[in-house]
Order: structure tokens, then C-alpha cells, then sequence
């Protein structure tokens, strides 16, 4: 644990003063597409709770069926150019979590339940961890400085594992890597493109998000590259630790401050 260097693989400080095995013990057992799909679903389930007669308004399209308010999302961590003005950084996180209809929420996590396994096979749990957030974060950075719009949705972070994927296939080569490159490659460019053809898309977001995830991956490496060390388990946990601090200072904010 307290060893300096791995007498196998010759990493430094492998047990990370005792870090590392807790972080392996706690990330190693992480369902992560389960546990997306746990909070978006509490956090969805929430935002409707938050104020019911929004949601239960009258549908316009498929789009707005049962649709939190606007309130709701603000309360409980949507982002956008206003909540960096009055310096909520934590709506980075929690935004990730958030979605605007039932549609919007149902097509993410579908996404994310085809995605974040093939991630997690090439890549490894912990740092799917780190991609994932890397990707949501960045697409909400990148939209906010180019258009300010309040915003919400896991599709940033669904795009950082394509970008992911792609960064895998570029840098892996042969055979296997130019068909992983063309299969992830073909599902960007068709979901970008069905982003441009649907209104109230944050296009900025997903290109953020892309962008993000494909370099994370390329900083973290892959399993061919290196396998996962207990500093990408502690990444991945301070990453988790992170994303739990911002939803409670968006409920403090929400309702304590």
C-alpha cells in the first residue's frame, strides 16, 4: 500500500497512500449506465414533483409531454450564461442529470445504455467515469460561451463517449480500430445531423461534448495502451465526489441559502 514503486509494472506510489484500493474497491463494483440512469430518473422524477402543474399541462408535441418547469430545472441545477453570471460553476455537474421532456430523457439514456458498456470494455470502469463527465461538462462550457441559453440533458456526455470511441479507433489502427472508427464515426454524423434537423437542439453542447470526450480519452489512454491504475480510480471517485457536492450546493442554493 505505502509501497514506492509496483514491483511488477514499476508505477509510482501504486497504492496512492491508501487511496488507491478504496477507490478500486468503490469504482470497481460501479454499474455506471445503471447508476446514470438511476439519477437522471430521480432527478427527473424530482424536477415533475417540483411543480406538477407544469407537467401535466396540455402538450403542444411529443416534445413537451410531461415537461418539468422551468423553475424546477433552475432549482435543481440547469446551467446556461445566467447561472455563470451569478457564479453557480456546480450547474456544470448537475445539468448532466437533468432533462427538459420525458422524450428527451428517454433518448439519452437509451444512448447511454448502448455507449457507456463499449467505453467501459475499451477503456475501463473508472475512467468511463471520467469521459463521461468530461464530455457533459465540456459540451455545457463550450454552450454556454457560444450561445448563453439555459440548457439541460445527458447529450453532451453521450457525445464526449462517441468522440471517445472515435479517439479510440484513430489511435488503435488495424483492422479492429478502422471499424470501430467507422461505426462510431457514422452514429456522430447522423446524430449531429438529426440535431441540426430538430428545433431546440444544443448543437453547440453536443460538439462540446464530443470534443471533450475525445480528449479525455486520448490524456487517460485506453487498454491497450496501458490498463487502469489506481490514479484513474481515484480520478474516477473525486470525479463521483464532484458531481454529489454539486447537487448539494444546488439544493443549498435552492433552498437554505
Amino acid at each position: 500500500m505505502d509501497a514506492q514503486i509496483c514491483f511488477y509494472c514499476g508505477a509510482r506510489r501504486p497504492g496512492l497512500w491508501g487511496f488507491g484500493p478504496l477507490a478500486t474497491r468503490l469504482i470497481g463494483r460501479l454499474d455506471f449506465a445503471r447508476a446514470v440512469t438511476i439519477v437522471c430518473v430521480a432527478a427527473y422524477l424530482a424536477s415533475i414533483l417540483l411543480a406538477p402543474q407544469a407537467a401535466l399541462t396540455v402538450p403542444r408535441s411529443p416534445f413537451d409531454l410531461l415537461a418539468p418547469g422551468f423553475g424546477a430545472l433552475v432549482t435543481l441545477g440547469m446551467t446556461g450564461e445566467p447561472a455563470w453570471r451569478a457564479g453557480w460553476w456546480w450547474t456544470l455537474f448537475t445539468a448532466i442529470y437533468l432533462h427538459g421532456n420525458l422524450l428527451h430523457l428517454v433518448f439519452n439514456l437509451l444512448w447511454v445504455r448502448q455507449l457507456a458498456p463499449a467505453v467501459e470494455e475499451l477503456f475501463g470502469s473508472a475512467r468511463l467515469v471520467v469521459i463521461f463527465t468530461a464530455g457533459g461538462v465540456a459540451g455545457f462550457v463550450l454552450s454556454n460561451v457560444a450561445s448563453g441559453a439555459w440548457t439541460v440533458g445527458a447529450s453532451g456526455a453521450v457525445f464526449g463517449l462517441l468522440g471517445a470511441m472515435i479517439a479510440y479507433g484513430r489511435t488503435r489502427g488495424g483492422t479492429f480500430g478502422l471499424a470501430v472508427l467507422r461505426q462510431y464515426g457514422q452514429w456522430a454524423v447522423l446524430m449531429f445531423i438529426f440535431g441540426f434537423l430538430m428545433a431546440g437542439v444544443n448543437n453547440w453542447g453536443h460538439a462540446g461534448g464530443f470534443v471533450g470526450g475525445y480528449l479525455a480519452a486520448l490524456a487517460l489512454g485506453h487498454h491497450e495502451g496501458r490498463t487502469e491504475r489506481g490514479l484513474d480510480r481515484v480520478a474516477a471517485l473525486a470525479t463521483v465526489g464532484v458531481t454529489l457536492v454539486a447537487f448539494a450546493l444546488a439544493l443549498w442554493n435552492a433552498f437554505l441559502r
